[in-house]
């Protein structure tokens, strides 16, 4: 995994990437669910999955309802329209510049209906071109990576509890139950520049690919989710998973979208 810098993406040179492998085959397989929890009554989270060309995303709105609603799906649609790219520096960009247009449309809502209430969204979107993925975020929507027998977060938060457990002032374990735990430090829509974080990672045959809200992690361990993700059948998967989150107290939305990589080589059948 290359993890650039926690910055603007626009100023980064990204003329080093890896090598792409033009040559190898790689499927995907994907199922997706989102569910308003056990408590509130409406769903503010939004997802996409496009196999082709390959993007998936979560985001998950605040602002209270039709505010948050606003904010997840006006991410979701942008995305949905993205232009198809060759290379991963241009899909970046290309991410990148819609999530910018997205939180200055937000922006412009806020002052116009919403007498300047903070209308924003997480979003953590993930891009796969041949055997490689880029993937971005903002706030504290997670991506996981189930490989063989480990699972590990690409992605970390953007959050009170993060910075503070990164200065040494708090514990991993502490900062689940921090009074700010639920308190964001980027968001598209919430200040008028957009900062962005940028993951790149070659993947291998039978990776799986975890994206989700805080709804989902907050009621499950990643050793749960990684009991869950041995098995062959994404359906299965995201089925099982959310009804172990959803029998949880499931105080917040919960949304996942899971996906598969079968990676071929050349020659391989």
């Amino acid at each position: 995994m290359v993890s650039l810098p926690h910055s603007n993406i626009s100023p980064m040179k990204l003329s080093k990437l890896p090598a792409i492998n033009q040559e190898v085959f790689v499927n995907w397989r994907s199922a997706q669910k989102t569910h308003p929890g056990n408590v509130r009554e409406y769903n503010e989270d939004a997802c996409l999955v496009l196999e082709n060309p390959g993007l998936w995303v979560v985001a998950d709105g605040m602002g209270g309802h039709e505010a948050g609603d606003v904010a997840s799906q006006l991410i979701v649609e942008a995305l949905q329209s993205i232009s198809h790219a060759k290379r991963l520096n241009d899909i970046i960009d290309n991410i990148e510049d819609k999530l910018i247009e997205v939180n200055q449309r937000l922006r412009t809502i806020a002052k116009s209906r919403y007498n300047n209430q903070t209308i924003g969204s997480t979003v953590i979107a993930m891009a796969a071109i041949d055997d490689f993925i880029a993937y971005l975020w903002a706030g504290d929507s997670r991506l996981y990576r189930v490989r063989e027998q480990t699972i590990e977060p690409l992605t970390t938060d953007h959050s009170e509890v993060q910075n503070l457990v990164n200065q040494g002032l708090l514990s991993p374990d502490d900062a689940e139950s921090h009074p700010s735990a639920n308190v964001i430090t980027r968001a598209v829509g919430a200040t008028e520049n957009l900062f962005l974080s940028v993951g790149l990672e070659k993947v291998r045959h039978k990776d799986i690919y975890i994206l989700c809200s805080d709804g989902l992690y907050r009621d499950l361990k990643e050793d749960e989710l990684l009991k869950l993700a041995q098995q062959d059948d994404v359906n299965k998967i995201c089925e099982e998973t959310m009804s172990l989150a959803l029998s949880r107290e499931a105080k917040d939305n919960i949304t996942l979208v899971i996906s598969q990589c079968t990676v071929k080589q050349p020659g391989n059948t």
